[in-house]
């Protein structure tokens, strides 16, 4: 059967237009999502563990008695590590080092430095103290993304790490039991969508308040993140996941087919694009993904991804296909080309880039080492990788020595008393050593 996928050509002058139209995903945040989310949001804040216990019984079919049912003993996270088949553990565990290894490059450190004058400047580099991670329970469940959240959180010193783990249907996936064990949480929570952001915003009576929320998730948890900040951080508010390949025409089109499939297979909301040159290229990916579409498990949702959300995009040539690429912004980028290292100069905003042919997206979801949680829907033109500096908050370091107190204070007078700040221009001059 064929897939009708919708094919844009940069040459063509309605291609802005009609690029930016195909990207948008905030239609998504109807009205009466952000009224649901939203009066969600009010009823854990008013009723803590009594709501989230009815909000719970309604998304998640969950007869409960008691909050405390909601916690899942850490004893009960380490009897998965020996349930699971042990190739799966050893994965788990391969993937966790490496993500450990890739993160202990990032951490920062406190510095100072003295001035001639004997004062001193610096940055007091401290951990959050509680941190919660949220972890997508719907049409999957993903043990990656909680090594990808609680990791990072980890390496970078988080006194306490809460995550937050819907079980639809009081199922739990051993799988992510067993990664919370091994990523060391310090707490589960069976709670998913907005309430459980909220919970971790407001606190409840048995659920602790966080001081920065992370993690991917559906549209209701992702407006839930946004209407929160301010009580607490986020990491960013996520939008589809999506994947931009640029290729040059000579790769397996069979292997960029299976790529676009990869970031389709998420939901009906994903976003798979590719970005070529060559239109008989295009064209032989297209007769490979209506082969190959029948294999996939899921391709009832792939079908209905490519459909809603996904482009083909023939550009003049790859110097256009960067232009293309800068202009979406990605998630994912992959650069499917000879000597992708000379192209990348050409690259100014992705969450992640995957250099080469042998590279798939699909290695940095799992076990490359960066993480996996990245900026969506054109957001990373300001933004990043969920990272260690995530978790770790920056204090200005000021030690003024009696001279440069001296010094300084006419500098700071002039410009407190331009903006009327007389009482700024006073404090500073009260130090000057000539002015008892």
């Amino acid at each position: 059967m064929t897939l009708n996928i919708r094919k844009l050509n940069a040459a063509d002058s309605s291609f802005t237009i009609e690029l930016k139209q195909a990207l948008a995903w905030d239609a998504l945040a109807s009205p009466d999502v952000l009224a649901t989310v939203a009066s969600i949001i009010e009823a854990v804040k008013a009723d803590g563990d009594t709501a989230v216990l009815k909000l719970t019984q309604k998304f998640d079919n969950r007869e409960l008695s008691s909050a405390e049912e909601l916690e899942i003993p850490l004893e009960r996270l380490q009897k998965s590590l020996t349930s699971i088949p042990s190739e799966q553990l050893q994965a788990l565990e391969n993937a966790a080092l490496r993500i450990k290894q890739y993160h202990e490059k990032q951490k920062q450190g406190s510095w100072q430095y003295t001035d001639a004058d004997g004062s001193t400047y610096g940055q007091k580099v401290t951990a959050l103290d509680r941190v919660g991670i949220y972890i997508p329970g719907g049409k999957a469940s993903y043990p990656s993304t909680v090594l990808m959240d609680a990791i990072p959180a980890k390496v970078a010193g988080v006194a306490e790490v809460i995550a937050m783990v819907p079980t639809p249907n009081g199922e739990a996936n051993e799988l992510v039991l067993a990664a919370l064990a091994l990523a060391e949480v310090d707490r589960v929570f069976t709670v998913g969508g907005a309430q459980a952001i909220a919970a971790l915003a407001y606190g409840t009576e048995t659920i602790p308040a966080v001081d920065k929320i992370v993690g991917p998730g559906n549209i209701y948890v992702a407006m839930a993140k946004q209407q929160v900040f301010g009580q607490v951080g986020i990491d960013m508010v996520a939008g589809p996941s999506e994947i931009l390949v640029i290729c040059d025409g000579r790769t397996d089109p069979d292997w960029i087919a299976m790529d676009l499939f990869s970031q389709a297979e998420h939901d009906e909301d994903a976003q798979s694009v590719l970005v070529c040159p060559d239109a008989g290229f295009i064209q032989k990916v297209q007769d490979s993904m209506e082969r190959l579409l029948p294999e996939m498990e899921r391709k009832t949702i792939i079908r209905a991804s490519l459909e809603a959300r996904g482009l083909m995009i023939q550009v003049a040539d790859l110097q256009q296909a960067a232009e293309v690429s800068n202009s979406i912004a990605p998630e994912h980028l992959e650069l499917s080309i000879e000597k992708p290292e000379e192209f990348l100069s050409l690259i100014k905003h992705a969450g992640a880039i995957f250099l080469g042919r042998y590279t798939s997206e699909a290695l940095g979801d799992y076990c490359a080492g960066p993480s996996h949680v990245l900026p969506t829907s054109g957001t990373a033109r300001f933004s990043s990788a969920l990272g260690v500096y995530d978790f770790q908050k920056r204090s200005s370091l000021i030690n003024c020595s009696a001279a440069a107190a001296a010094e300084l204070a006419d500098t700071a007078s002039i410009l407190a008393r331009s903006e009327g700040l007389t009482a700024h221009a006073r404090s500073a001059e009260y130090r000057k050593s000539d002015n008892k």
